[in-house]
């Protein structure tokens, strides 16, 4: 007699793998259920050895980049860098440079209107010519302006399809609150990226009686009660955000701002955010 043999309805490590193709074919865009279902699921697949334990982690991250807006992982547009429509090239080259981005929103005359982006290698032929003289207008590129609410996995679609790397983020008045990267997208997925120099450190180190070594991150409340200082009414969360509102700007390596006895000082800093805050605080 030839019986049939019927495929294993999910409990074998062959039904697992095909179920996981199936719901994993894209795990950016996984619409067919519940987060938590394909979470139990992915588990499930990890203890038969069908996938390890960072290929779980990396898809639960995947799926959870569907519950993700942009408002959430978006460069806040105080920390932007940004060049005006009808900046002077001197003025907007010499940021290019200093602040080393590939790509830059360029604001019309009223700041919440985008005019385009600008792609730092467009500039490059003008430069290398010995041009001084150029229509900026005529390098830009289309924008793409997002609400805040979109998630970062449809975002991120987006990006793959028209090959783009950077959205405008606006609220529902239509006013800047930031862009998004595709580098923020995956970072969602990975973690920020350190090289070896970077060391898990506490986030605040005392140095001397009246010297302090803080993370950026350090939460604000935890930064009050330690100095049993207050920072007011000020809408911050840690001690980085602190600087970048009474700055105005994204803070630079040595800009220092003063509260009451103390000066906080930013002593390490990348292109994008500021990592180290050193703490003094005057005897007098």
């Amino acid at each position: 007699m030839n019986e049939k043999t019927e495929p294993d309805s999910g409990n074998s490590s062959a039904g697992l793998f095909a179920k996981l193709k199936k719901y994993l074919r894209n795990p950016f865009f996984i619409k067919t259920t519940t987060v938590a279902e394909v979470s139990e699921f992915l588990e499930n697949a990890r203890q038969s050895n069908v996938i390890d334990k960072e290929a779980q982690i990396m898809a639960n991250k995947a799926l959870r980049l569907g519950d993700t807006s942009v408002k959430e992982i978006m460069v806040p547009k105080v920390e932007m860098i940004t060049v005006a429509i009808d900046e002077p090239a001197t003025s907007y080259i010499e940021r290019i440079i200093q602040s080393g981005h590939s790509r830059y929103p360029v604001l019309g005359k009223g700041m919440d209107e985008v005019s385009g982006i600008l792609l730092a290698k467009d500039l490059l032929p003008i430069l290398s010519s010995g041009q001084t003289k150029f229509n900026i207008e005529d390098m830009l590129r289309k924008p793409n302006v997002v609400p805040e609410t979109k998630k970062a996995d449809s975002l991120l679609e987006e990006f793959k399809q028209d090959r783009s790397h950077l959205a405008i983020v606006v609220d529902e008045y239509g006013a800047i609150s930031g862009l998004v990267t595709i580098e923020d997208i995956l970072e969602e997925l990975v973690g920020e990226i350190e090289d070896e120099h970077d060391n898990e450190e506490e986030e605040l180190i005392q140095i001397t009686e009246n010297e302090f070594i803080a993370d950026a991150k350090l939460d604000i409340e935890s930064f009050e009660e330690h100095f049993e200082v207050s920072v007011g009414d000020l809408d911050v969360e840690t001690i980085g955000g602190l600087m970048i509102s009474k700055l105005g700007v994204l803070p630079k390596i040595n800009d220092e701002i003063t509260l009451g006895n103390m000066k906080l000082k930013v002593a390490a800093a990348d292109k994008r955010k500021i990592k180290k805050i050193g703490i003094s605080i005057s005897s007098g």
